[in-house]
């Protein structure tokens, strides 16, 4: 991906309405964070591995002041660790933080989705079913990358069906943490599949508004990925 400027266009003050000033919604430092955190969350940039900065920089096309500010982003979700007069290193899997983790997701999840189960709308749910089935087919076709970013936009809705900004704005902040072992959870034969599967069921019992039963099965989800993980560490 090329940035061709660190510099953001400024705003055409003159077209502005009088008191108001247009800012622009993302810069480079937030375009390079995504980039770099879709590099970790996939394994790109190893565990243990060190950033280069200079590398970086040509890669990405932009100066050191925007991709210092990402990787003080990176820092923030526990994806790297910076340490004074060296380079950053991309953290490793702390087995027993993400069984930590995991614990605070699923209590989050849980409660977010029987709350959903009351308060989503028919056309929410919809929605959701629709983004189901496009799951089964990623699933299908074997399309991991798609599989893993729509599978994250699912459960991002389910959260926001609780109609709790608190929640959400608590589970956001969760997720950039949980990422990278999610992706990883991809890799255990036979996770794809029963995941599918317990996002089905989920959706099924949130139609039937049961929420205590879509809680119960939210829950073990949750702990069932968190499972494949310590099983890859353990190999």
């Amino acid at each position: 991906m090329t940035m061709d400027s660190d510099a953001v266009p400024a705003p055409d003050i003159a077209d502005s309405p009088p008191g108001r000033r247009r800012i622009q919604t993302t810069s480079l430092a937030q375009e390079a964070y995504e980039v770099l955190q879709r590099m970790i969350v996939r394994g790109e940039l190893a565990p243990g591995e060190r950033i280069a900065e200079p590398a970086l920089c040509e890669q990405l096309g932009i100066s050191r002041t925007p991709l210092r500010e990402a990787l003080r982003m990176l820092a923030s979700d526990g994806l790297i660790a910076t340490r004074r007069n060296r380079n950053a290193v991309v953290t490793r899997i702390d087995p027993r933080e993400l069984e930590h983790l995991f614990e605070v997701e699923a209590g989050i999840e849980s409660l977010a989705v029987s709350l959903a189960a009351e308060r989503m709308t028919n056309t929410e749910l919809k929605q959701l079913e629709a983004l189901q089935e496009r799951l089964e087919k990623l699933h299908e076709k074997g399309d991991r990358d798609g599989y893993f970013a729509l599978n994250q936009r699912i459960h991002a809705l389910l959260v926001a069906g609780a109609k709790n900004p608190v929640l959400e704005e608590t589970h956001r902040r969760l997720l950039g943490r949980l990422e990278r072992a999610r992706y990883l959870a991809l890799e255990r034969i036979g996770r794809w599949q029963e995941s599918t599967d317990e996002h089905r069921a989920i959706l099924e019992a949130l139609k039937a508004r049961d929420g205590e039963r879509a809680r119960r099965l939210l829950a073990d989800h949750v702990q069932h990925t968190g499972e494949s993980i310590t099983q890859i560490n353990r190999d």
